[in-house]
Order: C-alpha cells, then structure tokens, then sequence
C-alpha cells in the first residue's frame, strides 16, 4: 500500500482532498443553511410536511400513495444505475490496459496500472456511497407509506396529525439521503477528471461545486419556492 501511495504525486494527493472536502462542505452547508438563504432541500421539507397535513383532511389519498410511489420510483432507478456504473468501473480497474493505451498515444509516457486504479478507486467510492443513499432513501420511504397508512381517516382523530408529521419527517429523512446520492453522483462524475491529472481534477471540482451549489442557492426552482403565495 504505501508503494502505491507513493506513486501519486503531491498535487494527486491534494486535488483527491480537495474534492472530498467541496462535496463534504457543500452537503453540510446544503442540510444546515442559514435563515437568510435556505437551500432547496430546506425549503422542500417544508412544503412535505404541509402535504402530510394536508392528507390528513383528504378523504381519498390515492393521489398521496401514487405520489410515493413515483418517489420510490426514482431511488430504485439511480440505486439500479449505480449498480452498473460501479461495475463498469470495477471492470475498468481489473483492466487498465485501454487507458494505459490511450495515455501513451498522448503524452508518450507508460502509466503504471496501480495509478488508473487509485484514481478508478475514487469514483467507485463515490458511487459506493450513492448506491446505499438511494437504497437507504427506499427503504425510508417505504416507511413512511406505511405510517401514512397507518394515519386515521378521521382527521378529527387526535392520532391523526401526530402521525401525519412522523410521515412527514420520514419521508424528508429519505429525500434528505435521495439528494447525498445525487450529489455523490456530481462528485463521482468529478473524480473521473483525475484520469486526465490532479489539476484538471481541481478544476473539475469547482465546476461540479458551483452546479451543485446554484442548483440548491441560486436556481429557477428555489425563487419560486421563495414566493409568496397568495
């Protein structure tokens, strides 16, 4: 191991922190905004809990199931689609020899295999982690469907709200975990610019840092989120 790790350079080695600090950073700031510019996430949780306070005075809530269900939907899609990528990348570090390749044809210089699977060995990582965030995000909102069910139809029932807001923290806990395994996903799609170097994987950072970061703080979506309705 220590062989390996010597036979990244010092930029390797700072690039590869830099990275996971931008996507540890931005998450925490994403879950722990501030009163003056909530992210999207933050808002979000918000309009969930008012809909579980409205299915509580709903008396047909297929409209809620149906919802939920396309929201499970979704995790088992990008939980499936990970799945694959981790295996392509996996496939890819047992067989270096396509990148080794095409790095000799452009810089006229052999890179040892163990560097492609370090470097390969990030982005499964990344992966790695957003596979179990879609599973997890699955796995909780199936929880929440069934305490949704579980809420009495008669919304006058003084069990029914305090379930309802159970469902409702539930189901942001799982969307919580959906949006870590999106993010992980930016990040792994980051990572593969190390194959190129560490400063391109810099680079790659910032971008995938500032389309994270719009999309929760400065996106279309938030500013309608923002208005007032009257």
């Amino acid at each position: 191991m220590t062989f390996r790790l010597s036979a990244l350079s010092t930029a390797d080695f700072v690039a590869a922190a830099f990275l996971v600090l931008v996507c540890l950073g931005l998450g925490w700031r994403i879950d722990n905004p501030s009163e003056k510019r909530p992210s999207v996430t933050f808002l979000m949780s918000a309009r969930r809990r008012d809909w579980m306070r409205e299915m509580v005075t709903r008396d047909v809530r297929i409209f809620d199931s149906q919802i939920l269900a396309s929201l499970r939907q979704g995790t088992s899609f990008f939980a499936s689609t990970n799945i694959l990528a981790i295996g392509g990348v996996l496939a890819l570090m047992g067989n270096t020899d396509p990148l080794s390749g095409i790095a000799a044809e452009v810089t006229q210089e052999a890179t040892p295999a163990v560097i492609w699977q370090l470097k390969l060995g990030l982005v499964a990582l990344f992966l790695t982690n957003a596979f179990l965030k879609f599973v997890w995000a699955n796995r909780v909102f199936g929880y929440c469907a069934v305490l949704m069910a579980a809420v009495p139809n008669d919304s006058n029932d003084p069990r029914a709200m305090p379930q309802a807001m159970q469902a409702a923290e539930l189901n942001i806990r799982a969307a919580i975990n959906f949006n870590r395994g999106l993010r992980a996903m930016y990040f792994a799609l980051g990572a593969l610019v190390w194959l190129i170097g560490p400063f391109a994987l810099m680079a790659a950072t910032v971008i995938v840092g500032w389309i994270v970061w719009s999309r929760e703080f400065a996106s279309l979506p938030r500013t309608i989120l923002l208005k007032e309705v009257s």
